[in-house]
């Protein structure tokens, strides 16, 4: 049977359509969405985050859409728990939490595996190192490769289990091959308790040095620079690159970022990222992704501190952490941020 040219054009228009648009085409929204988006307590820098966000995705929707801020969200680290178990539908995390969340699991709970990425790089918080000068003058030693290096019976203060400073500086011992009880074999110690107990700690002397993951400003390593002389190690390009592989990624801290620290810092952290379940559609998703990459400026406008969002590279793993919703990859394709 002889197909004429005008029906061979016709059907190939559709194949056509898919190719250029990388996938199926979506559905326009035209019916209301109502979506839950937790984040942490009110005034927190999450919430201040999620709040600039529903700014820029509410004109997006239908009329009548509701994106519900709730403050139900225990933070970075178990953020994707809360969306695994159906608390919400949207959350924001931290992209190295996600990671772990999604291939083995954490905080006891099962692999995240509805949990799914929209964007990342909302943030640059990073793992911040820090020894008291008494101690460097002490004992010569100015990094934390160092310190492991010569078994130095070194105290260290830091948070609580389950939080997310615990658990980059575990990250940070574990690619330099020891743990808590390494430390404590060399005769040293780790002392995990609140934020301003850690303060007083390095501020009288009972301990050298801390690990957290922190953003610039955060108020009591402000204190402490303010009020103790500390010192600022590098990470090594080896220990970064293997904490690369942990799910952080490469920031610069820029300099006088502390009192007393005058110069650039390379190290590594893990910025907030947007994550969504599974479930919900890759429409609403895909307008969600477009209208937040693409309001930039209403971001900025609203908190300053979103300004080292880069939408081209949003997509980028060491940015998200969980795989990428299909409606989310969709945009970054069209965009030809990623191939």
């Amino acid at each position: 049977m002889k197909i004429s040219r005008k029906v061979i054009a016709f059907l190939m228009v559709p194949a056509l359509l898919l190719a250029f648009t990388g996938g199926a085409a979506l559905a326009a929204l035209d019916q209301p969405v109502k979506l839950t988006f937790a984040t942490q307590s009110v005034g927190s820098a999450m919430y201040m985050y999620a709040s600039a966000i529903v700014n820029v995705w509410t004109p997006a929707l239908p009329a009548g859409s509701q994106v519900d801020v709730t403050t139900t969200s225990p933070g970075g680290v178990g953020a994707p728990v809360i969306l695994e178990k159906g608390a919400c539908d949207i959350v924001l995390g931290n992209s190295a939490p996600a990671k772990w969340a999604y291939e083995s699991g954490i905080l006891g709970s099962e692999p995240t595996k509805s949990v799914r990425s929209m964007a990342g790089g909302l943030g640059k918080d990073f793992v911040n190192v820090m020894f008291t000068k008494e101690f460097v003058d002490r004992t010569g030693i100015t990094t934390v490769e160092e310190v492991v290096a010569k078994k130095h019976p070194v105290r260290i203060a830091i948070k609580a289990n389950g939080s997310f400073g615990e658990l980059a500086c575990n990250k940070v011992l574990e690619v330099l091959g020891v743990d808590y009880d390494t430390v404590k074999s060399w005769g040293g110690s780790v002392t995990q308790t609140g934020t301003a107990a850690i303060v007083s700690l390095l501020k009288d002397g009972k301990a050298d040095m801390t690990i957290d993951h922190v953003g610039a400003g955060q108020s009591a390593t402000t204190e402490l620079c303010l009020t103790t002389d500390m010192f600022f190690p590098e990470l090594s390009a080896e220990t970064r690159a293997k904490m690369n592989g942990q799910g952080f990624d490469n920031i610069a801290i820029p300099a006088n970022t502390w009192n007393g620290q005058t110069k650039e810092i390379q190290s590594v952290g893990s910025p907030q990222v947007v994550l969504v379940s599974a479930s919900v559609p890759d429409d609403v998703v895909y307008v969600l992704t477009k209208a937040l990459c693409e309001g930039k400026e209403k971001l900025v406008e609203a908190n300053a501190t979103l300004a080292s969002f880069d939408p081209a590279t949003a997509h980028d793993i060491l940015k998200t952490g969980a795989p990428l919703h299909p409606g989310a990859e969709k945009y970054y394709r069209e965009m030809n941020y990623m191939k």
